[in-house]
């Protein structure tokens, strides 16, 4: 252990003294070390490194270059044990929204693919004008409420009551009730 540090020093107010030096005297790097050998969080493997250090620092020999050779043993040893947690564990891979394909239909596009286009195009007709145009720019033209709205000169709003309607509408007709079922 260096000429400074020795047993008597470690205890008390001079020990916490001590540990300061030696931490800020290794601290970076082993910080250093532990980033370059690919530990997963070396921040925390660094704390560890130095929590196993404290409590060992009265017995280390060899001055300057002992201590050094003995927190970095410890640190080889914290990032031997993180790469094998890492080895055992499975491999974590970003989350990539527009690789992700899943997607939740809604009741009315289901109910729709579930019946003919025939039948659709009778039920249809039994909406006013205004309401059959908005499905039709809605469901089949895949068009957003704002398309929607400016391509028939309505508001946004017009356009959601108008939908809104004409699906409550559809619902009631004896001929929907049997697709849409539980």
């Amino acid at each position: 252990m260096t000429d400074a540090l020795t047993d008597e020093a470690l205890d008390g107010p001079a020990g916490t003294a001590a540990f300061s030096v030696v931490y800020r005297t290794y601290a970076a790097q082993v910080l250093g070390y532990l980033t370059a050998r690919g530990v997963e969080d070396p921040e925390a493997a660094m704390q560890e490194v130095f929590l196993s250090v404290l409590p060992r620092l009265g017995s280390v020999h060899g001055g300057d270059a002992g201590l050094r050779t003995f927190i970095f043993s410890v640190a080889h040893a914290r990032m031997v044990d993180d790469h094998r947690r890492q080895s055992r564990s499975p491999a974590r891979l970003p989350f990539e929204p527009e690789l992700d394909q899943r997607e939740d239909s809604s009741a009315e596009t289901e109910a729709l693919e579930r019946i003919a286009p025939q039948e659709v195009l009778g039920l249809l007709d039994a909406l006013p004008q205004d309401q059959r145009e908005v499905l039709a720019l809605r469901l089949v033209a895949g068009l957003t409420v704002e398309q929607s709205a400016e391509a028939m000169g309505k508001s946004e709003g017009a356009v959601k009551q108008l939908q809104r309607r004409a699906l409550l509408k559809l619902r009631e007709l004896a001929d929907v009730k049997e697709y849409l079922k539980p």
